[in-house]
């Protein structure tokens, strides 16, 4: 795993896309619709560089024959009464590249960075029935609820999502 600074999300904008767009062709809900179109989805990458460069969103990729196979971000609030969680965004794993244990480590990666950075707790959501929940549950997040109709799927119909959070370190229920 490497993260990712500013420059790079830049510099690696159209690789990060062509992930992005086979993501939303497989079915994933990341966010976007049904045909993705690359150099929309490349200018959504370069966007993403100023979060980083402000701190406030963490990339890593995962890299197979020299290319992005995957993504996870973190992004971290900027309100005083919450910069002790984040939030696990646009964890991806090309077709190509599934069924390896990528998306696994990606979280793993993200997890263990904002444990260190002093994050208690985490959240992230995710369409119900989808296969992230499966990896989501066997890596010891909690099912927090579901929220019917919360966003359109790939291919446009509205579908439910499930929250799930995970306490890191030393955090103790409350």
């Amino acid at each position: 795993m490497k993260r990712l600074d500013a420059p790079e999300v830049l510099l690696l904008a159209e690789e990060l896309a062509e992930l992005l767009v086979d993501t939303v062709d497989g079915g994933a809900s990341v966010g976007f619709l049904a045909p993705l179109d690359a150099a929309w989805a490349a200018g959504w990458w370069r966007e993403r560089a100023e979060a980083v460069a402000a701190g406030r969103l963490l990339v890593w990729a995962a890299y197979d024959d020299g290319r992005p196979a995957g993504t996870v971000s973190l992004a971290l609030p900027d309100k005083p009464n919450s910069r002790h969680r984040g939030e696990i965004v646009k964890l991806m794993v090309h077709r190509r590249a599934r069924g390896r244990g990528l998306g696994r480590a990606l979280l793993d990666t993200a997890e263990s960075a904002a444990a260190a950075s002093g994050i208690t707790l985490l959240h992230l959501d995710t369409e119900t029935g989808s296969p992230a929940e499966s990896l989501y549950r066997s890596a010891g997040w909690t099912r927090a609820g579901t929220i019917p109709d919360y966003a359109l799927s790939p291919d446009g119909v509205l579908r439910p999502t499930t929250l799930y959070y995970k306490r890191l370190g030393a955090a103790v229920d409350g």
